[in-house]
């Protein structure tokens, strides 16, 4: 019997274990997956011993680094862990964030220079994104979008953190941008009255939020008001786990 598990706080929304015990049943692999809400990260130092294999969420993607015996190219170069598996740290996330956004980045038909006083929404050839936030999940969504050549700016609370704050958020720079992505915890239990402090919002944008459940939050209600085009995260969520399972499996995880 092998053993496997999620690790993060809070874990409540997670759809891991029925994703995996569905998946055991239907492949015929003799394991389970169970849920560890860790109040601190050094308490997964039993679980690296105990358990076969493990999905990382927030806020232990990056935290988790120190413990582990090896990491895999594309983690160390995202900067964050969301899978564990013989002790070695891989990133399925920025997988599920590719497979999701690349059809919309591809069909993306961007627009003419804008005459002056016009409208900057996009300039010619280039798509951009907005990454609200800048822990693990905005790290990995950050990295899927350079490798479909998007030019990202990453916006944080704390100046100094990323790129922008929210506070340089004006019109302009917003309608400057194609792809906005929610990669912060606004929006998910217990914060489902909460979004990013973003404003001038149009349909011609795409807004993609990591959360999954709810499956509409706030964020993504506001892109609907506005007629943009709106996706959560189960595409990302759905595309990590797959490689996660290819990982579990001893399988290669870019097949």
């Amino acid at each position: 019997m092998q053993h496997f598990g999620i690790i993060g706080k809070p874990l409540g929304h997670s759809m891991s274990k029925v994703y995996f015990d569905a998946l055991f049943i239907k492949e015929h692999v003799e394991a389970d997956f169970n849920i560890y809400e860790l109040e601190r990260i050094e308490d997964v130092v039993p679980l690296l011993d105990s358990l076969d294999g493990m999905n990382v969420t927030s806020p232990y993607k990056e935290a988790i680094i120190p413990y582990l015996d090896s990491i895999d190219p594309a983690a160390e170069q995202i900067g964050a862990v969301n899978v564990v598996h013989n002790k070695r740290g891989y990133n399925t996330d920025y997988i599920g964030v590719m497979e999701t956004l690349r059809p919309f980045v591809v069909s993306q038909t961007l627009p003419d220079p804008p005459s002056k006083g016009g409208s900057i929404h996009q300039k010619p050839n280039v798509v951009r994104a907005l990454v609200l936030g800048t822990g693990g999940a905005a790290k990995a969504v950050r990295y899927a979008l350079e490798q479909l050549g998007v030019q990202v700016t990453t916006v944080s609370r704390t100046p100094g953190k990323g790129d922008l704050t929210y506070a340089d958020l004006t019109r302009e720079v917003v309608r400057a941008h194609y792809i906005i992505a929610n990669c912060t915890p606004l929006g998910m239990k217990p914060h489902e009255d909460e979004m990013p402090e973003v404003n001038w919002i149009t349909e011609h944008h795409l807004l993609f939020d990591c959360i999954y459940n709810p499956p509409q939050t706030k964020f993504l209600k506001e892109g609907e008001k506005h007629g943009a085009i709106t996706l959560n995260g189960l595409g990302m969520f759905l595309g990590q786990a797959e490689a996660a399972w290819r990982i579990f499996m001893g399988m290669d995880y870019m097949e």
